[in-house]
């Protein structure tokens, strides 16, 4: 281990010994899916609580609308829940941004909702890696920055309730955050179980193409109808065929349909859409149009398209591996090696980036087997990385 002031090593010690473990069992024993509104409400009050303890102004933000394509192409309105939002010295000359996401992958009719211990200090259950283990590791060094009398930063904590479905009601809330910011972290679990960061990831877009054809009589006149599940297809096929190294594209599903005996009339096409740079991301938005120009002509039926590109590219700019270098000395002081790579996946780190702040956005646990029924949580990551986050502020706030 480095040399550590003496301010920077009870802080490290403070944020280690914090009761993250508790913490992690009482959140995660609520349902917190992105669609149970009153899991997310019980969640939220209980860290409004727990952040309580942090010098803060803090306020229940309502998500900004946000509208859904149904399976009949009709547009809909979809609810979130509240996101939790904290202001600590705002006038301080350093200003950080710390997010977080209360919401799973797991519904109230999801089976995997129970905690279990699967071996020793490896614990499992819904939300223990990603990312109730990351919410107590950030609001543990959070508190030792406190506890050490650091008034020199500032900060702002978001902890949003609809990350896991593309934080469509929370990137208003988090684009006006990220304002001012010198640097932002957030806390996802690591990018793999030894606790390598994600470096540079991709950009993503759900897109929805309502497809509206004609019906007619699939024996007695065909020829006079315009078949929208025929066009969702070849719409699918031109645009998976638009994939490259840089570019991934992947039709996921096709509402609609009809009748053996009638041409079906509608179809509601769903996409995702993964460019690995901003340029890349230009030329699949001239894919998509071009697709859907080509495809409407050529069936004779009108294509509605619904959606965007909700987290732009995060490539790995220069300000971003200072950042990495911050964070990478502070592990070398704690005897933790840090490493970064590039990722397939997506979050809120996007969105941040997009406003010009770098932000390492694996600042959590490490764990694994994340969206699955066998996601874990390694124990002893907690104090590690609360260690990391503790030493890592301390050093932006002196000018790092």
């Amino acid at each position: 281990m480095g040399a550590l002031s003496n301010i920077e090593q009870q802080a490290v010690e403070r944020a280690s010994a914090e009761p993250m473990l508790d913490q992690v069992k009482a959140w995660a024993a609520i349902n917190s899916g992105s669609r149970n509104l009153a899991g997310l409400d019980a969640t939220a009050a209980m860290l409004a609580d727990a952040f309580s303890a942090l010098p803060c102004e803090m306020v229940l933000e309502p998500a900004s609308p946000v509208d859904a394509v149904d399976s009949a192409g009709r547009k809909i309105p979809l609810e979130h829940g509240r996101n939790l939002h904290l202001t600590v010295r705002p006038a301080a000359p350093v200003q950080l941004l710390l997010t977080g996401h209360m919401d799973t992958v797991f519904g109230p009719d999801h089976p995997f909702q129970d905690l279990a211990w699967l071996e020793d200090g490896v614990l499992g259950g819904p939300g223990v890696a990603d990312m109730k283990g990351g919410i107590a590791v950030m609001l543990a060094a959070l508190k030792a920055i406190e506890s050490a009398g650091v008034h020199s930063i500032g900060y702002e904590v978001v902890i949003n309730s609809d990350e896991e479905v593309g934080s469509l009601g929370s990137a208003a809330l988090l684009a006006k955050a990220a304002r001012g910011k010198r640097a932002a972290l957030t806390y996802e679990p690591a990018a793999l179980p030894d606790g390598t960061l994600a470096g540079a990831r991709p950009g993503s877009g759900n897109f929805d193409f309502t497809i509206r054809g004609r019906s007619a009589h699939a024996g007695r006149n065909p020829e006079e109808g315009r078949n929208a599940l025929l066009a969702a297809a070849d719409l699918a096929l031109r645009l998976k065929d638009g994939m490259g190294p840089r570019l991934s594209v992947n039709p996921a599903r096709i509402d609609g349909g009809s009748p053996n005996n009638v041409v079906p009339d509608l179809a509601v096409l769903r996409v995702n859409v993964r460019p690995a740079t901003i340029e890349d991301q230009v030329r699949a938005q001239a894919l998509i149009d071009s697709s859907v120009a080509m495809v409407a002509a050529s069936h004779e039926v009108e294509i509605h398209v619904h959606g965007h590109f909700a987290r732009p590219p995060k490539p790995l700019t220069p300000d971003l591996e200072a950042l990495f270098g911050v964070v990478r000395k502070a592990g070398e002081d704690l005897g933790q090696h840090i490493d970064w790579q590039p990722t397939g996946g997506v979050c809120d780190g996007n969105n941040i980036a997009a406003c010009g702040v770098p932000v390492i956005d694996t600042m959590g646990v490490r764990g694994g087997k994340i969206h699955s029924s066998e996601e874990y949580l390694i124990v002893e990551s907690l104090s590690e990385r609360a260690a990391l986050s503790a030493l890592t502020i301390l050093r932006l706030a002196e000018g790092a």
